[in-house]
């Protein structure tokens, strides 16, 4: 089946880790049109013009997108284009899975966890003003309509992937009433899914409970703050963000990206590593529903990392991206007989 895909290189290795994904996405059979088009504007002006508005029109109109990493100023400069592509597209939750890669070290093997992140509110949103000099407030917005809305659509995950167990991550103890309605909102949807466990526990604690034993747990629900830092905190259990996709998801619409930084001290060097990105190309050909195609990817791709041949210098090699990129699209081309 053939598909258009709105593609948003990104900035500093950006544009080289996506090229390389377009190359195996191509040698796999993947029959994609990409419609290209950078999400930073020329010029940078007041309210929505950050954004170059093309790339909206385009991702409205082709309901798919895959996006390279993007960099975001730190105390200053424009908002976040990442945050504003999610808010704007309603891509109200966000699929981190964080599973480990064969032949990368890390702290802990036989992780799997999937973390939901609700995505268009809380303080992540970014809702903050100045009250007087030196005051400033941030607003941390919880409605019971995101709340419901990303609660079923984890459970709705779990029943579809056969997952046994979701935790709500909170801090109700504390904000009992911005927290409190995100737990009163799940506790709703939870009992529809009666073979689906539900639990809850306190941001801080789960924290803990995860840097001391990842495997107790099988889906987190979060927040869209405390779905950004566990995520990236759950990554650091498998290897880092190098190597763990990302999916934004609405209704009929979706955006899949790398997360992981620009990494500017090395763009340009043709030694990214675009893995990544590749493996968030791989949950949008499932979300396309070319299971096949994201199988025989994977497939490859797990298959070059078991044999830690042609790995990236992240990863403890010393290929290049383009010797990396050739190494997957020949595993691609030519798969390992079955048993192998």
């Amino acid at each position: 089946m053939k598909h258009t895909v709105t593609l948003i290189p990104g900035d500093g290795i950006g544009p080289e880790v996506s090229a390389a994904v377009r190359e195996i996405l191509a040698a796999s059979g993947a029959e994609i049109q990409w419609d290209e088009i950078p999400a930073r504007a020329e010029f940078e002006r007041r309210g929505l013009d950050f954004i170059n508005a093309g790339v909206l029109d385009s991702i409205r109109k082709n309901r798919v997108a895959l996006k390279g990493p993007m960099a975001t100023a730190i105390a200053g400069g424009p908002p976040s284009i990442n945050v504003a592509l999610r808010k704007n597209l309603e891509l109200f939750a966000n699929v981190r899975p964080v599973k480990n890669l064969a032949g990368v070290k890390s702290v802990f093997q036989g992780v799997d966890i999937v973390l939901i992140r609700e995505n268009t509110e809380d303080l992540y949103a970014g809702l903050e003003h100045t009250v007087v000099p030196g005051v400033v407030e941030s607003l941390k917005i919880i409605t019971e309509k995101a709340s419901t809305r990303v609660a079923r659509f984890a459970f709705e995950f779990a029943r579809k992937y056969g997952r046994k167990k979701i935790h709500a991550i909170h801090k109700a103890n504390i904000m009992k009433l911005s927290d409190g309605l995100f737990l009163t909102s799940i506790r709703k949807v939870a009992p529809e899914y009666p073979e689906i466990e539900y639990k809850e526990l306190i941001i801080d604690n789960a924290c803990m409970q995860i840097v001391m034993n990842p495997h107790q747990f099988d889906m987190l629900l979060l927040t869209n703050l405390y779905g950004d830092i566990m995520s990236d905190l759950a990554a650091g259990l498998v290897g880092g963000l190098g190597v763990v996709p990302s999916g934004n998801i609405g209704e009929g619409m979706a955006l899949f990206e790398a997360v992981h930084g620009t990494a500017p001290d090395i763009a340009g060097k043709g030694i990214a590593n675009p893995t990544a990105l590749l493996m968030s190309s791989i949950m949008m050909l499932r979300y396309l529903q070319e299971d096949a195609l994201a199988e025989r990817i994977e497939n490859a791709l797990q298959r070059i990392y078991r044999e830690g041949k042609t790995l990236t210098s992240d990863v403890g090699g010393n290929a290049t991206t383009k010797e990396f990129t050739e190494a997957v699209i020949r595993a691609v081309e030519k798969p390992a007989p079955v048993g192998n």
